[in-house]
């Protein structure tokens, strides 16, 4: 029988099971959990409750998809949380309210849990190739204990500060992006309207140092009217909910990040399982009249 760390996964969808995937080949065990008791290519053993995983597993992985599902698979009778021995090391990659990473841990520390928030940046391709890079808040020690982990599924793990701060840094780096599609989502709306032609408007973005690498692949894939999910929007328009709601709290102004938000509610209502860029067509349904 194997003697390598053995790694729950709680949730693993999309993300979670590439993630699996690479820590396997990095000669890991993997078990997980799913309200479904489904994910990833089948192969993977589930359990029934996150409190079963817990007792099992060496290191839990949390990746699920906001405050709400975190907390109902960490808390409860048949939470993690019920389930973990003292000593243990949670990983929280879920991105989530930089309060919520901070009430985890506090949790986690009353029963001699480790726990990091570790949000990761990067979609299903840098997952896949593990190429991510780990946002990772808690104290120096514990980063360093979990380092193996982060190597196996990114290329870059960056030490953002105490407990809550790898949150922090995810919400900035997803308001960025968002608030940016949405600009670009503008301008081609503004050159479609105004009548230049469609294919030369993508392909001219496609060739400028404005447009960045990541909105580039958003343009090419929404030229063809590929909103396959690499991020969907509904995860995407939460992320920043969650942004501007800790903005408020710390009194910081986000005007454009706002306007940005609006715009991605209305990408998430028409189309919330589809990849955020999905704006695009929103923007364009708008100029072109069409539904």
């Amino acid at each position: 029988m194997s003697t390598a760390p053995l790694i729950g996964f709680v949730g693993f969808g999309a993300m979670a099971s590439r993630m699996g995937a690479n820590l396997a080949r990095a000669g890991y065990r993997i078990v997980a959990y799913t309200p479904s008791g489904r994910g990833g290519d089948g192969s993977t053993r589930f359990v029934p409750t996150p409190r079963a995983l817990a007792q099992e597993a060496d290191i839990v992985l949390a990746c699920v998809p906001d405050d709400e599902a975190l907390d109902k698979s960490m808390n409860g009778p048949d939470g993690v949380l019920a389930g973990m021995k003292p000593g243990g090391l949670l990983i929280n990659t879920s991105t989530v309210a930089p309060e919520t990473s901070v009430a985890l841990a506090q949790s986690g520390q009353a029963r001699g849990i480790t726990t990091i928030d570790a949000p990761v940046a990067g979609s299903t391709p840098e997952a896949e190739s593990g190429n991510l890079i780990v946002l990772a808040g808690g104290a120096a020690a514990d980063i360093s204990r979990a380092q193996a982990v982060f190597d196996a599924i990114g290329r870059l793990t960056i030490h953002a500060g105490p407990v809550g701060s790898g949150s922090k840094l995810k919400l900035v780096i997803n308001g960025i992006m968002g608030a940016t599609l949405a600009v670009v989502a503008e301008g081609v709306t503004y050159g479609l309207a105004s009548g230049l032609d469609r294919n030369m408007l993508f392909d001219a973005l496609d060739e400028v140092p404005v447009i960045s690498p990541h909105h580039k692949r958003k343009l090419k894939a929404a030229k063809g009217g590929d909103f396959s999910p690499q991020f969907p929007a509904r995860l995407m328009q939460k992320d920043m909910r969650l942004l501007l709601t800790d903005a408020a709290r710390q009194t910081a102004p986000l005007p454009a990040m706002a306007a940005a938000t609006q715009s991605l509610s209305l990408t998430r209502r028409r189309h919330p399982d589809e990849d955020y860029s999905a704006l695009f067509a929103v923007m364009e349904s708008m100029v072109a009249n069409t539904p």
